[in-house]
Formats: C-alpha cells, structure tokens, sequence
C-alpha cells in the first residue's frame, strides 16, 4: 500500500473509522436481554467468558439500556503531557527496576506532580492466545501461543531523509541498511520511507522486496543542481530574514555584488535588495521543503500507531534546520511520543569533516566571502545535529552520529530500549498561547545516571472541539497497543467454524459498573458507553471493528443489582481463519475514562 504523497493513510483510517461508527456488528445487551446461544461449551475459550447475567426485573428495562450510532457529547478528559525516558548508567546499559518516586520532572522550572507513571520493555506488548482452538481441528495450548507468539511484534519503519541527503550520504546508508535487513526476527515488520514521499514499501518480512525498494531511495533536494547568485544556503537565509543578523546579509550583498555585478561596487544598494529578496526565496523554498518532509514523518508516525506491536522509526538524515517550524516539531514528538513510537536517529553523513566548500567547483565562493561562508557551512552542519538529537530524545531514541559503522547503528537502532519509563502530567493553568514549555527530568536523589527525554513542549492555542477530542482519544487508543485500566473492563473471546473457510469470533466484554461513574437525572442514572472493537490479522492490518454507543439510563433497583453482576457486551465478526490481534476501548461520557485491552486468538484451518 502507497500512503506516502497523498497521505492515503489518513483518509483510511478515516474509513476504518467510518466503518467503527457505522456498526455492522451484532451486539447483545446481557444484563438486560436475552444473548444469542453461545456455540456448545467444546468450542468456548480455555477461558470461559462470564455467564449471562440475569434479567432485569424491571419492565422498563429495555428503555433503561439501548445502543445508537449517533455519539454524545463528550467531556474533555485533562491535558496530558508525556515525558518517555531512558536511563542508562556510565557503561550505557539500560537502567531497571526505578518507580516513580525516583524521578521529578519540572515545567518551565515549575515543580510538576507525576500523575501516570509505566514502565514499558520488549515483552510489555506480547499478547497471549485468549481462546483455546475448534475441538473439530484439536490444537495444543502451547501450540497456539506459539503461533500467537509469531505475530509481528515488532515494527520497524526507516525513513531515508532523501530531500536533505547527497549521492554520497544515499549510497552510504543504502549499503549499511542491509545489514539490518539481514538481522530481521521472524516476528519483525519492516517499512521503508523517504520524506519525499517518492519510495516507500509498506510493513513486510520479506528481505528481497525491501531490497528491491531502497534501490529507489535516492536524492530528492529541491535545491540539487542550482547555482543562484548570490548563493545563500537556508541557514544563512535563516540569519538574515529571521534573526536579522547584519554580516549574514553584508556577506550576501557582497557575494551579489561579485557574482551579479562583476565586483562594481556601486551597484551595492542593487546588490543589497537582490540578496535580501533571494533570502526570502530560499527561506520560503527551504522551510517549505522541510514541512513537507515533517508532514511524511508525522503520516508514517500516525500508519505506525496502528499497529499492534513495539513500534520503532529509524530516521536516516543529515540533519536540517527547522528555521520557523518549531511548533510543527514539537507537535511531532508530541505526536510519537503519544503513540509510543520510538525515533532512533542517523547521521547519514557518518563519520565526517565539516564541509568547507570545493575549491575545484565552478561555482565556488568569492574570495571576499568565503570564509565568512565556509563558517556559516560548519554552524550549519552542527546545527542539523541538533535536530536529530532532540528528536530521539524526545521520544526515547538514540542519536547514532560521528561514526562509520551505520551498519551496526542500524541495526542497535531497530531495536527498541531493553526499558523505557513513561511520565505523565497534567500542567496546572496552562494558557493557550501557543508557548514553548522546557521540560526537566531529574532524580529525586543523587546519581550518576545519564536521562535521556525530551527537551520540551508547547501549548495548544485553542481548545479543541470536545466531541471531536473524544472520538480522536478513542481513535488513537484503539489503534494503540497500551493496556488502559481507567475502567474495570474484562475482555474475553470464543470461536467457532461456521464453514470450512470461515469462523464466527465473539468479543465478549465485561464492564464492572462499580468502577463508572453516573450522573442522577430524573431519576435514573444515566451515562453512556462508547465500545469500540478492531480485529487485526497476522501482519498487523486491520481486518474488521465497530462501535456501538451504549445508552444508560438505569433505574436504582436495576443500578443497584448491575453494581453485583455487572454489564455483558458481546460482538460477533465472521473472519476466516488465522491468527488475530483483538484490540477493544471503552469508554464512558460522564467520567470520560478509558478502558483498552488487548487479546489474541489462533483459529486453525
């Protein structure tokens, strides 16, 4: 699947949205209607669901509970800011075994209280089969969690940087990527990207394809072949339109003055305004090459989320300068780091000496200005490290850089931290101005340990529709992977044959109504339920969901007994054989927690 210019990928999750919202599932109310028989008790799942819970004595029960497709207006729940980190020692090996109490975290050099704290490492994702296999095709347990274990569990996407590398960079990396390929578990998923949008191969085991695509990754600069006079690079252009730096602009004035007008310095005023104006050009030409290149990062960052697995980026660039798109970046980490996706970084320029211009080029600088320009080529090139480095720390990367071996780099990079700690926090009168916040995580006591987190964040200019805030917190958890417990939620699934090639599954979902919270209206107690489902096959693509929105509006006497036994849900896909991920997120409109579990299921041929 091609999702990479037209960012297709957005609009199918749009449609697998659509598809959550317009139901097509059948769904069985338990507590208060009859369920469908279940399959006989051979065909259940090694761990039975919960029984049918009696009907309520109530006549009015059916008004009580009923679903509908159309959603509520939802609560925001409060902002959270997450901080990943890594902590390693003086050898570089992983930190274990630290809690929360062992970190403090400040905003703006504000003191913040830690209000989720989760420890995630390799296994943290690994799910374990749910149901037992169709006594008409026996399966032993071990068999099937060995087939289970066989999902992909990790995926691995690299984006080769090909708007900022040269010929040299992308023959370097292209060879050492190899190596990772080679390396590849029967468990990992690989993608290729490149911010061009122009080569891309979606997630696959298959080590000839991959290969086959990286042969296309080549570059793309929109600047590869002009010579413009005066010839200002975009961090020079940056100096003068942006920070109004005096010598960067003389220095271009004199080169426009060389190259425009044969060294006449009388024509200085003229030269003056040409070198203001191609500024302003490469300005414009650079960031909005840049922001195409960070609008492909954040496409594959959102196709990344929805698998159901560790999730890895591994950007090879030489780096760039974001000039004026800060805001865009820190939306970027933002964005990963909410999705639990980990950037691991790159230089592609590998082990290198700042470049100070080919004095053998036709086109090479002016003696007036060229050493004021070879110092502008080294601050550049420093400069474009800065942004690989605050990308993997933000999200709990590593910044591979200053070496030869991008082989091996790749290869440390395509595995995710023996151990992260992810720190949230709710930021206390946080106004919307669109600010930059700093953000600071230290331990609670004297160490030698090195943390590595993000640097910042910055605050929203406007708040967000609260209907649309709700259905994007369930979109982005139901194609996450964390388990969310907000919510006493129990998910369990059963199976049966239908035909030879085709299977009924059932999601069963137990909600303790003890755990949710109703508001008193009229009498009754009232909340609403949105249940969303999504089935996800052996590669991580998604196969089949829905959503239904459970109304409640719950007398005391049918309060009180669904407080002893609970609410039954029960969901029901036709899906062929083979092994499926179970991905399911609950949420209530009155409390606005969340509930999101995760189960697997193996149906044999």
């Amino acid at each position: 699947m091609s999702y990479l210019p037209q960012f297709p990928f957005a609009k199918r999750r749009k449609r697998v949205f659509l598809l959550l919202a317009m139901g097509g599932i059948s769904w069985a109310l338990c507590a208060q209607t009859p369920a469908p028989e279940d399959p006989p008790a051979s065909n259940a799942s090694q761990k039975p669901a919960e029984p049918a819970k009696p009907q309520a004595e109530n006549s009015n029960d059916n008004t009580e509970v009923s679903s509908r497709d159309t959603p509520p207006t939802f609560k925001v729940r409060v902002n959270l800011v997450l901080v990943r980190v890594v902590v390693r020692d003086a050898q570089g090996k992983v930190v274990p075994n630290l809690h929360k109490e062992d970190f403090q975290l400040t905003d703006n050099r504000k003191p913040q209280t830690i209000s989720t704290f989760s420890v995630e490492t390799p296994d943290s994702h690994i799910v374990t089969a749910g149901t037992n296999a169709d006594p008409n095709a026996p399966m032993d347990p071990t068999a099937a969690n060995a087939k289970v274990a066989a999902l992909p569990q990790r995926f691995v996407s690299v984006i080769y940087d090909d708007q900022h590398m040269i010929m040299a960079d992308t023959l370097f990396v292209r060879n050492a990527s190899k190596k990772l390929f080679d390396s590849l578990a029967p468990s990992d998923r690989v993608a290729i990207n490149t911010t061009s949008g122009q080569a891309t191969q979606d997630f696959t085991d298959d080590h000839a394809l991959l290969s086959k695509t990286l042969l296309n990754v080549l570059p793309r600069s929109p600047t590869q072949g002009l010579h413009d006079c005066p010839d200002i690079s975009y961090y020079q252009a940056d100096m003068i339109q942006n920070k109004n730096d005096p010598q960067s602009l003389d220095v271009a004035t004199e080169d426009a003055v060389q190259c425009a007008f044969q060294g006449d310095e009388s024509q200085k005023a003229a030269a003056r305004s040409m070198a203001q104006g191609e500024a302003g050009t490469v300005l414009a030409r650079e960031d909005t090459s840049t922001e195409y290149a960070l609008r492909h990062m954040e496409d594959v960052i959102r196709h990344l989320s929805a698998m159901p697995g560790q999730r890895v980026i591994i950007f090879v660039s030489p780096g760039f300068i974001t000039s004026t798109l800060f805001l865009e970046f820190s939306e970027l980490v933002d964005r990963a780091t909410k999705a639990n996706v980990v950037v691991n970084t790159i230089d592609a320029r590998g082990l290198y000496t700042p470049d100070m211009g080919d004095i053998a080029d036709p086109y090479t600088d002016p003696p007036q200005v060229a050493g004021f320009k070879s110092m502008y080529r080294v601050s550049a090139q420093l400069a474009q490290e800065d942004v690989l480095a605050q990308l993997a720390d933000g999200t709990g990367g590593t910044f591979f850089h200053n070496r030869n071996d991008v082989d091996e780099g790749l290869k440390e990079a395509g595995a995710a931290p023996a151990m992260t700690y992810l720190l949230g926090f709710s930021p206390q009168n946080l106004k919307l101005d669109g600010s930059m916040h700093t953000l600071k995580v230290s331990f609670t006591r004297k160490s030698n340990y090195k943390i590595q987190a993000r640097h910042a964040y910055f605050a929203p200019k406007h708040l967000v529709d609260p209907t649309e805030a709700a259905k994007e917190e369930i979109q982005e958890a139901l194609f996450s992977q964390d388990e969310i417990r907000d919510l006493p939620v129990d998910l369990h699934t059963q199976f049966f044959k239908t035909e030879a090639y085709s299977a009924k599954l059932a999601v069963l979902t137990h909600v303790d109504i003890k755990g949710v919270h109703f508001r008193k209206a009229d009498g009754r107690n009232r909340d609403d339920l949105t249940v969303a489902t999504a089935i996800f096959d052996e590669n991580g693509n998604y196969v089949t969901g829905g959503e239904k929105i459970v109304e409640m509006k719950l007398l005391d006497t049918t309060y009180d007994r669904l407080t002893r036994v609970g609410l039954n849900l029960k969901s029901s896909f036709d899906v062929k054989p083979g092994s499926y991920l179970v991905r399911q997120v609950v949420r209530d409109s009155e409390g606005a927690q969340l509930a999101a579990r995760n189960g697997a299921v193996v149906i044999p041929n």
